[in-house]
C-alpha cells in the first residue's frame, strides 16, 4: 500500500532548539524532507533556487497568493515569505514526510489550509532553561534576550492549537520522541482506513 506522507508543522520559541532537533531527525530519516520556502528577497551568495528558497518576483508571489498557492505567507522587511502549497503536496503524495519549521502565526495559517497536518510545539524543560540557552549564545543584547522571553510567553498561549508538545531536554531524547510521534501518526486508523476497507471490510 502506498501511503501519503505527513506534514509535520514544528514551532517553538527562539532558542528552544527546534532547528537542531529537525536537523538531527532529517539526518537519520531519508523518508523525510524539509520544506523549502518561497521569498521575494534576492538570493545571497551561494544560495540556490529551489534548494535554499524558491526565489520569486513580487508580482509572481502576489499572483500565487491570489491563486491560494501558499499554505502560509507573511511579509518581513518588505519582502514576502511563504510555503508553496504545490511543492509540499507533491512530496506528501509521493509518500515523503515533510517538516515545516515555522513560527506560531504561520502554523495557524497552515492549520486553516491543511488541518490534517501534525502540529508539534517544542518546549524547554522549564522557562529558566530557555533563558539560560539564550544567554549561553553570547550573541544577543540583554534587551533582545528579554524581548525573546516575552515573545516566548506569548507563544505558549497557543499551545492548545497543537497536537503534541515535545520537551527538548536533550537533542537525542527529543529526536527519539519526534520519531515516536511520526510512527504513531502513520498508524492512526484514519490514515489507514482506505487500505483497511479495501483489504478487510469489503466482501470478496
Amino acid at each position: 500500500m502506498k501511503k501519503k506522507g505527513l506534514l509535520l508543522v514544528i514551532s517553538g520559541p527562539s532558542g528552544v532548539g527546534k532547528g537542531t532537533i529537525c536537523k538531527e531527525y532529517l539526518r537519520t530519516h531519508d523518508d523525510c524532507t524539509l520544506s523549502v520556502s518561497a521569498t521575494t528577497r534576492s538570493p545571497r551568495e551561494g544560495e540556490i533556487d529551489g534548494v535554499n528558497y524558491f526565489f520569486l518576483s513580487h508580482e509572481e508571489f502576489r499572483k500565487r497568493i491570489d491563486a491560494d498557492g501558499f499554505l502560509e505567507h507573511a511579509v518581513f522587511c518588505e519582502n514576502y515569505y511563504g510555503t508553496p502549497k504545490d511543492a509540499v503536496m507533491e512530496m506528501i503524495e509521493s509518500g515523503k514526510d515533510v517538516i515545516l519549521e515555522i513560527e506560531v502565526q504561520g502554523a495557524l495559517q497552515v492549520r486553516s489550509h491543511y488541518p490534517e497536518a501534525v502540529f508539534i510545539f517544542v518546549l524547554p524543560p522549564a522557562l529558566c532553561d530557555l533563558e539560560e540557552r539564550l544567554r549561553g549564545r553570547g550573541t544577543e543584547t540583554e534587551d533582545v534576550i528579554l524581548s525573546r522571553l516575552e515573545r516566548a510567553k506569548a507563544e505558549f498561549k497557543y499551545i492548545e492549537k497543537y497536537n503534541y508538545v515535545l520537551i527538548n531536554d536533550t537533542v537525542e531524547e527529543a529526536t527519539n520522541r519526534l520519531d515516536a510521534i511520526v510512527k504513531a501518526e502513520h498508524c492512526l486508523l484514519c490514515r489507514n482506513y482506505k487500505y483497511i476497507e479495501k483489504e478487510f471490510l469489503n466482501d470478496k
